[in-house]
């Protein structure tokens, strides 16, 4: 193994998994460590009430995250988003569409399948998530969740000609799927500007990713069960030492699966939301508690893809 080790070193590349777990001096850029995110955030009402809950806990919620999309909103449910989350000094981060799930394919929906499921198949496809991302864009998002390397090259390319706005932070869904150092390295140099690393790597496998990245890392410290359903609280120390700068992400065990979302099943998003932000202050206790000096963004850091209102 010693001549691959080699090889990768000269690449610039880790030459294993770090499993001394060293603490990473890399941060946020107004020099913080960690960022909560709550995802799953479907709808204005969804995100009045995370904002509300997260008031009365007494957390700070850097990013909300959703899995409908810009497509399955209009005009006003958007503009009602990012106005809620510009008065907190809040990023939102919409999903593109539409994806290969929504499509007219069953591939997807196979055990087979399911990795392509979050892709667009075609040209067209390709086209139409483009569009996505500049109407958002038109009405003042800054934050898009992208789940396909093609449409990631894309829009960094488009955002280096102008064509989208260069502050706009593409976050690289979990469902893309790339594991390893490497690969997620190639994530960043398409245009990824924070990538959300598969749920279930180990504190070695995180600080080998932060060796070779600069970006932040989002994390799952508590994943939805079609995700594997872990519940890492107890790590979230550690993970924000060794992985710093990092999204401290919380999903929900036990839920329902609410892509896409809509009025008929919106009290049931609202109620989950809520009980997020109630794990994000669980989390938030154990960070004090074993980390005290733990640095948090406030609302409205540098960086955060907090919405430009016209």
């Amino acid at each position: 193994m010693k001549e691959t080790r080699e090889f990768l070193a000269k690449l610039g590349y880790p030459t294993g998994d770090a499993h001394h777990h060293p603490t990473s001096s890399k941060r946020f850029a107004d020099g913080a460590q960690v960022r909560f995110e709550i995802p799953s955030v479907e709808g204005p009402n969804a995100l009045a009430a995370t904002l509300e809950t997260a008031k009365e806990y007494g957390v700070t919620i850097h990013r909300v995250s959703q899995g409908s999309g810009i497509m399955m909103h209009t005009d006003s449910e958007i503009r009602e988003m990012l106005e809620l989350a510009a008065a907190d000094g809040v990023e939102v981060s919409l999903f593109v569409g539409p994806r290969t799930t929504w499509d007219i394919t069953a591939a997807s929906h196979t055990p087979a399948g399911k990795g392509q499921a979050l892709r667009h198949e075609g040209m067209d496809q390709l086209i139409y998530a483009v569009e996505d991302i500049k109407r958002g864009c038109r009405l003042g998002l800054r934050g898009v969740l992208i789940a396909d390397e093609g449409l990631l090259a894309i829009v960094g390319q488009m955002k280096k000609a102008g064509q989208l706005p260069a502050e706009l932070v593409v976050k690289g869904s979990v469902s893309l799927g790339a594991a390893n150092p490497v690969s997620i390295k190639q994530m960043e140099t398409l245009g990824a500007d924070t990538y959300n690393v598969p749920t279930s790597l180990t504190l070695a496998r995180l600080g080998a990713i932060r060796e070779a990245v600069d970006m932040p890392i989002d994390i799952y410290v508590e994943a939805p069960d079609d995700f594997g359903g872990a519940v890492r609280f107890y790590e979230i120390p550690e993970i924000v030492r060794v992985v710093s700068p990092v999204y401290v992400k919380f999903g929900l065990r036990n839920a329902a699966n609410v892509y896409p979302s809509g009025m008929h099943i919106e009290q049931m998003a609202i109620a989950q939301c809520k009980e997020k932000v109630r794990r994000a202050a669980l989390g938030l206790e154990i960070l004090q508690r074993y980390y005290p000096d733990a640095i948090i963004s406030k609302p409205g850091a540098a960086g955060l893809a907090v919405p430009k209102l016209r």
